[in-house]
């Protein structure tokens, strides 16, 4: 658990059941003495074809918490003047393509000095080009949040779940797509990757919500509907008012264990909850 007013930062991950070790990463990382935070959760895909995903899901994390924090800066100066906050969402929109260039930087580095596929082919004739270089095995998705008093920007790319918890204990998820089809999802591995790339920016004109919360799709899919991940989200805010967030991020771990046995998969959080919302002993 971390202060960073005016938030109470928590985090936790599981391996998921009989997995050899996870595919996750996550990031906290506050910014201007506290005045912004940058949260980030990547989930690398995992499967046969995607064996580094580990290294995916670690630069996704790393990448964006580089390019976040420099924005993040930029929010804290700007400030409430809202006659600045379009500067900041034509900044924000390219982000996304900024973490999507490092990302396929460091696996293109990484696949150049161990290729994933063997040698590549020799090229056939002296003006023949190399085609695009398979990434596939470094797919990952990445929830990366920049925090501030007055207002939070968020990018998605691929599955995962962002949540604000609002002052009536009510949850909403602006970057949901809807049920998910099967288990493809969109990766930074993909061309492009930033065109798929959703991104959502709110100002807090009443003050901040008292809870955000980013995760991997192992927690959401260890519920048998939206609504039982929805009631958890709510669930943490009302436990940190009732209790505390130290006791929040006590039992944290254990109830992301639990959820890891339902879906099988590895589970990460990482939240913020708001000064105003944590009960006085955290205070």
């Amino acid at each position: 658990m971390v202060t960073s007013a005016p938030w109470t930062l928590i985090s936790g991950a599981v391996k998921g059941v009989a997995k050899k070790y996870s595919q996750d990463r996550s990031a906290l990382l506050p910014v201007a003495g506290g005045r912004a935070v940058v949260l980030a959760v990547a989930d690398g895909h995992g499967s046969a074809a995607h064996f580094r995903s580990d290294l995916g899901a670690r630069w996704a994390v790393e990448e964006f918490t580089a390019c976040a924090r420099a924005f993040a800066y930029e929010v804290v100066r700007v400030g409430g003047d809202a006659a600045r906050w379009t500067g900041l969402r034509e900044e924000a929109r390219r982000l996304p393509q900024q973490v999507g260039h490092r990302w396929h930087e460091r696996a293109l580095l990484h696949d150049c000095n161990a290729p994933a596929h063997g040698p590549a082919v020799p090229r056939r004739t002296a003006g023949e080009r190399e085609g695009p270089r398979d990434l596939a095995a470094y797919g990952s998705t990445l929830i990366g949040a920049v925090l501030t008093e007055h207002m939070v920007f968020c990018w998605q790319l691929g599955d995962g779940d962002f949540v604000l918890v609002d002052d009536a204990g009510t949850p909403h998820t602006p970057l949901s797509t809807g049920p998910d089809m099967g288990d493809e999802t969109d990766s930074l591995c993909e061309p492009e990757p930033w065109r798929k790339t959703r991104s959502y920016w709110r100002p807090f004109t009443g003050g901040p919500p008292p809870c955000v919360l980013l995760s991997t799709d192992g927690l959401s899919k260890s519920f048998t509907d939206d609504q039982g991940f929805l009631d958890f989200a709510t669930g943490v805010r009302g436990r940190a008012a009732e209790q505390g967030v130290a006791a929040v991020q006590a039992q944290l771990p254990d109830w992301l264990a639990r959820a890891a046995t339902f879906s099988g998969d590895d589970t990460t959080l990482v939240g913020a909850i708001a000064a105003s919302a944590q009960h006085s002993d955290d205070s």
